[in-house]
């Protein structure tokens, strides 16, 4: 399965041995210095950045961002929120993804098959604040059923892909 994807995203993009050992080390520290990036990968300095400067305006590197415990911070529940909506018109989808990104809260918003039309993931101060946040998506109009799904302990949260094998 790994040399079929390996053969899919060469046709999406064109990366090396090098690229590939590049975006697995920026996805571990993402605040790594070039100088440290190019020894870890085995080049020079220069073509180092270059490279990275040409993943980042390909679109393979999207971003860099700190990592926050949010519960260090005040957001204590996370909220896994299943939507069904009344209609799959393309205007009806829209509009429900437009109110979703109006809300802060909102982290994540899938379109998803399968039962539901949107899975969705918003973080919530307290048990108020979730139940308003609740409330904001059911006020949609064509919002049919919703179902809560809140976050009691998370065992495992990875972020990025899985890109050792693709360096070989």
């Amino acid at each position: 399965m790994l040399g079929r994807n390996k053969k899919y995203m060469a046709h999406l993009v064109d990366l090396d041995k090098i690229d590939w050992l590049i975006l697995d080390e920026l996805q571990k520290d993402g605040r790594i210095t070039n100088i440290d990036l190019a020894q870890r990968v085995g080049i020079s300095a220069p073509p180092c950045l270059r490279r990275v400067r040409r993943l980042e305006a390909m679109g393979v590197i999207q971003s860099y961002h700190a990592r926050i415990n949010t519960a260090a911070v005040g957001w204590s529940l996370t909220v896994f929120v299943l939507v069904g909506l009344d209609s799959q018109k393309e205007s009806v989808l829209k509009e429900f993804e437009a109110q979703m990104a109006q809300l802060p809260e909102v982290r994540e918003c899938h379109m998803v098959r399968g039962g539901v039309d949107f899975l969705i993931r918003f973080i919530a101060k307290d048990a108020e604040d979730e139940n308003r946040l609740t409330h904001e998506l059911t006020n949609n109009p064509h919002v049919a059923r919703v179902q809560t799904l809140q976050i009691i302990r998370t065992s495992l949260q990875r972020e990025g892909v899985p890109l050792e094998s693709n360096a070989e």
